[in-house]
């Protein structure tokens, strides 16, 4: 091989290489911030509360229209993911992160797994850090007060949820296979200071 053509090879596996840690880097850093600080995201309302931007955060701290629960439902499905949620609750809130929804019109624990934030559930095994009716937490950790992070992964079947670091579900369950997530709002007040997913 002579230099021209030697140099030219080194020029391609550069180029390669380029490409495919650009590609690489790609794949690590898919997350898609739905709410920040600065914005509350873009989603379909079922059920009616006051969501609000306060203070760099999205916040509901009342229902306003009839007595059911107000979940803000993503535009999109999502199967396989991971999830980063900031929130703060007060001892009161009942509120949570509903996951793989088989629908966006209507949202409730049979049509979707249900990440639980609920401190004072009368039946704690499926409180704060449950996946209601699927994976039991035990001792249930407590939210409210301050400010909490999830992290949610759903890969197939394989369910994860961490609170603050601690990891209070890991379950096998093939119900739901995927669809939109929703944030819900039942009672109490509910902050959400960060929102991201990203598609795995």
């Amino acid at each position: 091989m002579n230099r021209l053509s030697m140099l030219a090879a080194g020029l391609l596996m550069g180029t390669a290489a380029v490409q495919f840690s650009s590609v690489a880097l790609g794949q690590t850093d898919r997350w898609v911030t739905l709410v920040d600080g600065t914005k509350m995201g873009d989603w379909t309302e079922v059920g009616k509360a006051n969501w609000a931007m306060k203070d760099g955060a999205l916040v509901a701290d009342k229902i306003t229209e009839g007595k059911d629960p107000s979940y803000l439902v993503s535009k999109q499905s999502y199967k396989d993911f991971e999830m980063k949620v900031e929130f703060w609750a007060d001892d009161d809130a009942n509120s949570g992160i509903f996951i793989r929804c088989d629908q966006s019109a209507k949202i409730d624990s049979k049509i979707c797994y249900e990440v639980n934030i609920f401190d004072k559930r009368p039946d704690p095994t499926y409180g704060t850090g449950a996946i209601v009716d699927v994976a039991k937490v035990d001792p249930m950790p407590k939210a409210g007060g301050k400010w909490n992070t999830f992290e949610i992964t759903a890969k197939g079947p394989h369910l994860v949820v961490v609170l603050n670091g601690q990891k209070t579900a890991d379950v096998q369950d093939s119900k739901h296979a995927s669809g939109p997530f929703a944030l819900q709002y039942g009672s109490g007040v509910i902050k959400f200071r960060k929102v991201q997913i990203k598609p795995l």
